[in-house]
Parts: C-alpha cells; sequence; structure tokens
C-alpha cells in the first residue's frame, strides 16, 4: 500500500476537526450547527467525557434542556470530578425550574474550582429559592 494511511486513523483525524468545528461553533453561540457537525463524533465516540461536555453545552445553548441534562450527567457519571460539566449541568437544572438539584450541582463545582461565575450562580440559584419559599 505505500506511504496511504490507514483508513481508521483518517477516520479519526476527520472526528477531531469535527469535533473542533463544533467546539468553535458553539464557542460563537452557533449550537444547532455545533450539533450538526458532531453528530459523527457522537456517533462514533459517544462514551467519551469530552464529546458529552460538549454536546451537553450545545444542547444547553439551543435550549434543548433534557438532553442537556443526559449529556451532563453521563460526564458527570463518567467523571465526576468535572468541576465545569457540573456548573453547566446545575444550569441546566436551573433552567428547568429544578433548584434544589441545581444548587448541590452547583455547590459541587465551586467545592473543586471556586471561581467567581460559579459563586455568582450558586447566589442567583439560592435568591429563587428564596423567592419561591416567601
Amino acid at each position: 500500500m505505500g506511504d496511504q494511511e490507514p483508513v481508521p486513523e483518517r477516520a479519526a483525524e476527520s472526528r477531531f476537526q469535527a469535533f473542533r468545528r463544533a467546539e468553535a461553533l458553539v464557542q460563537r453561540r452557533k449550537p444547532l450547527e455545533a450539533l450538526k457537525v458532531l453528530e459523527p463524533v457522537l456517533d462514533a465516540d459517544s462514551d467519551k467525557p469530552s464529546v458529552q461536555l460538549l454536546a451537553g453545552r450545545a444542547y444547553f445553548h439551543s435550549a434543548q434542556l433534557n438532553r442537556a441534562e443526559d449529556a451532563l450527567t453521563r460526564v458527570v457519571e463518567m467523571d465526576p470530578s468535572d468541576h465545569y460539566a457540573r456548573f453547566v449541568l446545575g444550569r441546566t437544572l436551573q433552567r428547568l425550574g429544578r433548584l434544589a438539584e441545581a444548587l448541590a450541582q452547583l455547590r459541587m463545582a465551586s467545592a473543586m474550582n471556586p471561581v467567581p461565575e460559579y459563586q455568582e450562580a450558586i447566589g442567583e440559584v439560592r435568591a429563587r429559592i428564596t423567592l419561591g419559599n416567601t
């Protein structure tokens, strides 16, 4: 065969490029386009936390909250120490109105990585819980 690259390696490289394109589309707030680009990656590599996290972010930004929850829950199950996945899961649960569950995920994310964005999200959810109890 000479110097030709094996087909599986080309397919993996193609999926990697698709992943990077989808990532850029999510960052540019084009989640539906990102999901289309990510589709073959999800089909081939659905067991990878990075793929599920990117899908979860795209679902979140396109308001497909149940799908976002499913993808992000898978990430947390595969990698319980992924603070960012817990943060986005918490935001997803917040948007779904499941405030107690959201607060739990946001607190765990903040305990792992106490950045201001996570602290602010906790404050928002606490405020909504307080308003709901008055």
